[in-house]
């Protein structure tokens, strides 16, 4: 997995790759900035029906402090949901450097395949950070109890996703093994929670899971 992660980081210097690397983050900047503005006015107009009247101190802290807190907690969503949309310009970029026999025999997913696998990669973060939002709720008083659950929910869904991306590819060859795909959503999902490496977690974590189901280790 290390070396692995070691060939994704040198991807980076692929002209392809960084073409990626700066539309998806162009992007994903862009699209945090319109939900975190829309959320901003939504808790104002909510504070406003609720009349809430204190000349838009507490409401207007309470709805800055809602709003990054929901930026970190979407973030992800974004950031993975856009890369879905890129994530075979990426592998292409990958395979065609590294490992052009397997690229011969991949089959690219079409743009409209790749949305409607953005699209589930979507509901199926939000449905189970919503489910296991009372998880969240009741390991509070454990101090770290919420950060541990929350790394190993999205990290069995990062895993998924990159997995997914690749499958759709290669079929049952693009499979990995549960044990990697977890080591591999645990360090995307982590990578996710710092500023300026969250915004090449998605790009390293499809190239990673590339580089180690091509080198022979995906069902180790």
């Amino acid at each position: 997995m290390i070396q692995a992660l070691m060939l994704s980081f040198q991807s980076l210097t692929d002209r392809r790759i960084f073409a990626v690397l700066v539309k998806v983050t162009l992007l994903t900047i862009v699209s945090i900035l319109i939900l975190g503005v829309g959320l901003w006015f939504a808790l104002q107009g909510l504070f406003g029906w609720l009349n809430v009247n204190d000349d838009s101190l507490w409401s207007g802290l309470l709805s800055g402090a809602i709003t990054v807190l929901s930026g970190f907690l979407l973030f992800r969503v974004v950031a993975v949901a856009i890369t879905w949309v890129f994530a075979d310009d990426i592998i292409d970029a990958v395979e065609d450097r590294h490992y052009p026999r397997q690229a011969a025999f991949g089959k690219r997913p079409s743009l409209g395949a790749g949305v409607r696998m953005a699209m589930r990669s979507i509901m199926r973060v939000l449905g189970y950070n919503l489910l296991a939002l009372p998880l969240y709720v009741l390991l509070l008083f454990t101090g770290v109890g919420t950060a541990i659950a929350f790394l190993l929910i999205n990290a069995l869904l990062l895993g998924r996703d990159v997995e997914d991306m690749l499958i759709a590819r290669h079929g049952a060859k693009g499979a990995i093994n549960k044990l990697p795909r977890l080591m591999l959503g645990l360090m995307g999902t982590a990578g996710m929670l710092v500023p300026l490496v969250n915004l090449l977690v998605p790009i390293l974590a499809t190239a990673t899971a590339v580089h180690w189901v091509h080198s022979g280790h995906s069902k180790l």
